[in-house]
């Protein structure tokens, strides 16, 4: 029986969580997960298709492991997922006190500073994780992308229908930025700091003489800062968060939000 068959007939019987050959299917697809052979979501030509079985993987893992002790040096945690491991034969830089929970991807060449990946998130190969950035359960990060300082990309792993977040190869996520609720970040993306994305929210391109309006996706390239825009309500008008796209990337732009190679060489030290 195929792994994904054996993971939907559990997610309908939560009783088939006692059979063995269940318990190994959902493991399967964990360490699947943690090696990057298995996304949560993928790109499928223009757009990502959303692996909802997997994701049913992922909570039914909760269930069928114990809670345990975790010692690492002086600290201890206490939960039921294991950290990541094997980072030097991964090529991952991670510095403390960073942490990555098993079951997250990270590919070679990705750098952590102190941060947090949960489980069933993918992050590409080159991408700087900085600061205080958290990359939430199954948010999908693509190459070479700079999530600067207190980035937050939510986790989705419920409804399973939900898309997670998406940052796409050589996106730049400034500072403080809140990117949650499946929105979705094209190619080269520059987003300034303190901006705030839901999958609902609008995002206002200013740049030509009429307006154009997306909601919860930045187009490639575009460089986008926080906004605001008057709605009214019984109680009256008031100004709603949005975000604006006010130009392109260019060579400029690139030259600020590059980071720079050393950063990211491991035979270097910073």
């Amino acid at each position: 029986m195929e792994l994904r068959q054996i993971i939907e007939q559990a997610w309908e019987n939560r009783e088939l969580l006692k059979e063995s050959d269940t318990v190994e299917a959902i493991r399967s697809v964990i360490e699947d997960l943690d090696k990057g052979i298995l996304r949560v979501a993928e790109p499928n030509g223009e757009e990502w298709k959303v692996n909802e079985w997997v994701k049913k993987a992922v909570l039914l893992y909760f269930p069928i492991q114990q809670m345990k002790t975790i010692e690492v040096g002086p600290f201890e945690f206490h939960d039921k997922i294991a950290l990541k491991r094997n980072y030097e034969q991964l090529g991952v830089r991670v510095v403390p006190h960073a942490v990555a929970r098993y079951g997250a991807y990270l590919a070679n060449g990705v750098v952590m500073m102190p941060s947090y990946v949960n489980i069933g998130a993918y992050v590409g190969a080159g991408t700087m994780v900085d600061t205080w950035a958290t990359v939430g359960s199954c948010a999908q990060v693509g190459k070479n992308v700079h999530l600067s300082g207190g980035v937050g990309l939510g986790g989705v792993l419920e409804p399973v229908q939900a898309a997670p977040v998406i940052i796409e190869d050589g996106a730049f996520i400034g500072s403080r930025s809140i990117l949650v609720e499946g929105c979705r970040i094209g190619k080269e993306a520059v987003i300034g700091a303190g901006v705030t994305i839901t999958g609902s929210s609008k995002i206002f391109d200013v740049t030509g003489s009429e307006e154009k309006v997306y909601k919860g996706y930045v187009p490639p390239r575009s460089v986008v800062i926080p906004g605001s825009y008057t709605k009214k309500f019984p109680a009256g008008e008031f100004q709603v968060p949005c975000a604006l796209i006010i130009g392109q990337r260019k060579e400029s732009t690139d030259l600020k939000t590059s980071l720079n190679d050393v950063l990211r060489d491991h035979a270097v030290a910073v």
